[in-house]
């Protein structure tokens, strides 16, 4: 009687742990992918298309001007620090993941055109059409994140 239910248990068990091992690969599946693909800043003003760069890096790079507004808040048109044009420019380099292989953050630097200084950035896919950058000095937590999405006709196609 023992015996029998030992091996009750013992199947119930293996049964338990292979439903278990099962589901990992599904939920690493679901995890977030790199940040490639276009995005649109969270004050609305550019368009830029994070991709494969050099030294095995991503890159974003401006691909579309929509307005010139100042994020630091509502008012006139902003007077940009740097003067060269927006359109074209890289404002994301040298983007590698970090921490783990498919953590999904990826770290690098940030050009700032409104003051023309460059930030530390990490960068995380979140939601579906949503990533998370996150520019600091020194240390993350002296920072600022915002919320870039996706453009309406790319939602969903790069994931």
């Amino acid at each position: 009687m023992m015996t029998t239910l030992s091996f009750a248990a013992a199947g119930l068990l293996a049964l338990v742990l292979a439903q278990t091992v099962a589901a990992q690969p599904a939920a690493a599946s679901t995890s977030p992918k790199a940040p490639l693909g276009r995005w649109i800043t969270e004050s609305g003003n550019l368009e830029v298309e994070i991709a494969p760069c050099a030294a095995q890096a991503l890159c974003g790079k401006v691909v579309r001007v929509m307005a010139n507004r100042s994020m630091s808040g509502p008012g006139p048109d902003m007077v940009a620090a740097d003067q060269r044009p927006a359109l074209g420019m890289t404002l994301l380099t040298g983007l590698r993941e970090s921490g783990s292989a498919g953590s999904g953050t990826y770290q690098g630097e940030i050009y700032n055109r409104e003051n023309a200084k460059t930030y530390r950035v990490n960068v995380t896919p979140a939601e579906p059409d949503q990533l998370l950058v996150h520019g600091y000095v020194g240390i993350p937590l002296f920072g600022k994140t915002q919320v870039w999405r996706r453009p309406a006709v790319e939602q969903g196609a790069a994931q």
